[in-house]
């Protein structure tokens, strides 16, 4: 099939998909070019939101918060159950436009739609558990209790390597726990933040939620900016790099709001002599070939005992030699193309550092199918053996590179793992219990994931995602992370009738 040809294809699947949300793809037309990385053109337009749109969108979802937080929070969850159903009964489509901006192979694109639906879910029964603690108090005939309030403004910043999940984390929470919320998606992805848009706009018209509770502003980064200054904007809730972070974090500490950064990985994993090495060798290949090495979770470096280091790395080369590259809208595709040429040539001009720095290449790292898609950047996913974790190692690249370093002693391997700026995910894989204790011990990862016998990638809704160092400290999806959207109060009762200080102070 031609590259027009495939391009025509991809426009009436996607169009096709938009119109079954509910969005003409006509009636958000504008000047913004929208990209297939399938094939490299353009397969859509979009309107472009100014800083005055961005400011009006900030106040409107301001004004909604003064409605929203007197809601009950599991009236509130009701518009989530809502968002969730219809999510579910447009997995399909959404996951189609997903695949047509990113470049996901279907699967993958049906995942990430799939996380939505879970969030959701993990909201909905969130809604009735917004719980605080009742503490004992010194004084007699008091009570100390601590209560949690809606936040205010959220904003939301979003990647384009998950264009729609991370915002729906951040949203379903935010919503559930009475913040209103603006979004900033990607600009390679905003058709997929419109369809999500319109989704969400249709549960809340539905079940009666206020006007302007969630706000979309497809903005470029300098327009987007008042979402980073404005004291309106309680907490921002930022997924990209760690450049991005530094530039952000200061501006948003300076008005004293809150931030929940999501930067980068640079992950790794240890394969010890004691593991199944079958059942390694399939974690290993996904976290590091899968979305194309464009996962925040994917595995960039692998540290294996140096007496099994040799025989592991040709089967993981035999793996790669296995695995289809090609249009993701193949069914029998497994690895799909990167976002754009920059992604390329991050990824080869970090191979030749590598090499530069020591490094043999043992598979991988070319450019495939240019002859069929000129304008697509498909690439082989690269192994490249390392003699120790140089500088090049340090960086994360946004694309499939797997670095291979060897190690003699557990020590020494989880200080290799842990000597990288970054601190997102980390696996181990073994079946010695004392060397997954230690690992998940306070000596072991200092990630804020931590796995043992599974790969990097493939978090789940209920465990808090977000990691430590330069991947920022933010927490989203399950566990406490809902904290995160809410403010908290300690309350003193006293039903005495008396007024005794505390720490037995006398004044009147």
């Amino acid at each position: 099939m031609t590259t027009q040809v495939e391009t025509q294809s991809i426009v009436a699947e996607l169009e096709a998909a938009l119109a079954r949300i509910g969005v003409n793809a006509a009636s958000v037309a504008g000047p913004n070019p929208v990209l297939t990385p399938v094939t490299g053109e353009q397969i859509a337009t979009t309107y472009v939101s100014n800083k005055a749109d961005v400011q009006a969108a900030i106040t409107a979802a301001d004004e909604a918060f003064r409605t929203w937080r007197e809601v009950p929070a599991p009236v509130r969850g009701a518009l989530i159950k809502r968002w969730g159903e219809l999510l579910t009964e447009h997995k399909e489509d959404l996951a189609i436009v997903v695949a047509a901006e990113v470049g996901k192979i279907h699967s993958e694109a049906l995942g990430e739609v799939q996380e939505m639906i879970d969030i959701c879910d993990l909201a909905v029964g969130q809604s009735r558990q917004l719980f605080g603690k009742t503490m004992p108090s010194e004084r007699p005939g008091h009570r100390l209790a601590e209560t949690w309030h809606p936040l205010g403004v959220v904003g939301v910043i979003s990647a384009f390597n998950f264009p729609v999940a991370v915002y729906a984390w951040n949203t379903a929470l935010a919503l559930v726990a009475g913040d209103t919320v603006v979004w900033k998606p990607a600009e390679s992805c905003r058709l997929s933040a419109v369809a999500t848009n319109a989704l969400l706009a249709k549960a809340a018209a539905e079940v009666g939620a206020p006007a302007g509770i969630h706000q979309l502003v497809l903005a470029d980064r300098h327009d987007g900016e008042p979402l980073v200054s404005d004291p309106r904007v309680a907490l921002l809730s930022a997924t990209g790099s760690v450049r991005m972070g530094r530039e952000i974090a200061p501006t948003v500490a300076a008005r004293f709001g809150r931030i929940l950064l999501e930067l980068g990985g640079n992950n790794a994993a240890i394969v010890t002599p004691s593991a199944d090495l079958d059942l390694a060798l399939r974690g290993v290949v996904f976290a590091a070939a899968g979305t194309a090495g464009q996962r925040c979770t994917t595995l960039r470096r692998l540290i294996v005992h140096e007496s099994i280091a040799d025989a592991f790395v040709d089967r993981i080369v035999k793996a790669y030699g296995t695995l289809t590259i090609g249009n993701p809208r193949e069914e029998a595709t497994l690895v799909g193309p990167l976002i754009n040429k920059n992604s390329f040539e991050a990824q080869q001009a970090a191979i030749a550092k590598a090499v530069a720095e020591g490094g043999t290449v043992a598979c991988g790292g070319n450019r495939v199918l240019s002859d069929k898609f000129e304008n697509g950047y498909y690439v082989e996913p690269a192994v490249v053996r390392m003699p120790s974790q140089t500088s090049v190692v340090e960086d994360e690249t946004f694309a499939p590179i797997l670095y291979v370093m060897t190690y003699k002693t557990l020590d020494e391997a989880i200080a290799i793992q842990n000597g990288v700026p970054q601190g997102l995910s980390s696996a181990i894989f073994t079946n010695d219990q004392m060397e997954a204790e230690i690992f998940l011990s306070a000596r072991g990862s200092d990630c804020g994931i931590a796995n043992v016998n599974i790969g990097t990638s493939g978090a789940e809704i209920g465990g808090a995602f977000g990691g430590e160092k330069e991947t920022g400290g933010g927490r989203e999806s399950g566990a406490d992370s809902w904290k995160a959207y809410m403010r908290q109060a300690t309350n003193t009762i006293n039903y005495s009738g008396q007024l005794p200080l505390a720490q037995g102070v006398k004044f009147l």
